[in-house]
């Protein structure tokens, strides 16, 4: 059984390597576009027992509008906040002219004002700092292990979300990722951007820090922190 540390100088050899991989790819156009292409995942719609919007610094509302969407198309009964670090989209909250103290408080209102009914939103108590901890909290709130759970989140994070609900979960719920539409991650062009340099470096570290089980469990999101 690998230590804490083994773990550790395993995970930075491997991010070493993955960073180094990317950095390669900038010589060919095709590598790059597959390099983002492959942190997009979207999975089909089945009936689930919750949909969870993640949070996010600049996507909320567009997570709980999608969320809501889902909502009222009947493919769950549930949606569930994890509040945290959740940060307003100050142009979105304008034109919704929702104004809220709190960022679960805004996110619930948006959910409301987009058809939900207050019955139908759960907010938990836990205070979560990354999708780790964000997904422990709702696996232990929802009384139900194995049904699905449909998540909304930003398109580059997607298939890091379905790999931390496996871990979460023990394979016991299917996770149906769903990204956010209006999400402004573009795998066609990711590198001409820093903040598209940035999720792509960040999502391959954290996807090699799921698949190694975490050993650094204080990982803080970039997805969260953008």
């Amino acid at each position: 059984m690998l230590t804490d540390s083994l773990k550790r100088r395993t995970l930075t050899c491997a991010a070493i390597l993955a960073a180094a991989t990317l950095l390669a790819g900038f010589s060919r156009v095709s590598i790059l576009r597959e390099i983002a292409s492959f942190l997009i995942v979207e999975d089909s719609l089945q009936p689930a027992a919750a949909i969870l919007p993640l949070g996010g610094e600049g996507k909320p509302p567009f997570r709980e509008i999608e969320a809501a969407r889902l909502y009222r198309a009947g493919w769950a009964p549930l949606i569930v906040i994890v509040r945290g670090a959740r940060h307003q989209d100050s142009q979105a909250v304008q034109d919704l002219r929702t104004e809220a103290s709190q960022s679960w408080a805004l996110s619930r209102d948006t959910l409301m004002r987009e058809g939900v009914p207050a019955s139908a939103i759960l907010v938990l108590k836990d205070h979560a700092q990354n999708t780790l901890e964000e997904l422990q909290a709702a696996f232990q709130a929802l009384s139900s292990k194995e049904s699905p759970v449909i998540f909304v989140t930003s398109k580059s994070h997607t298939r890091r979300t379905r790999l931390t609900w496996e871990y979460v979960s023990r394979g016991r719920s299917r996770a149906i990722v769903r990204g956010v539409a209006r999400d402004s991650f573009d795998p066609t062009r990711w590198w001409y951007e820093r903040p598209g340099v940035l999720a792509v470096l960040h999502e391959y570290l954290g996807i090699i820090n799921a698949s190694a089980g975490f050993p650094i469990s204080g990982w803080r999101d970039l997805n969260r922190s953008r």
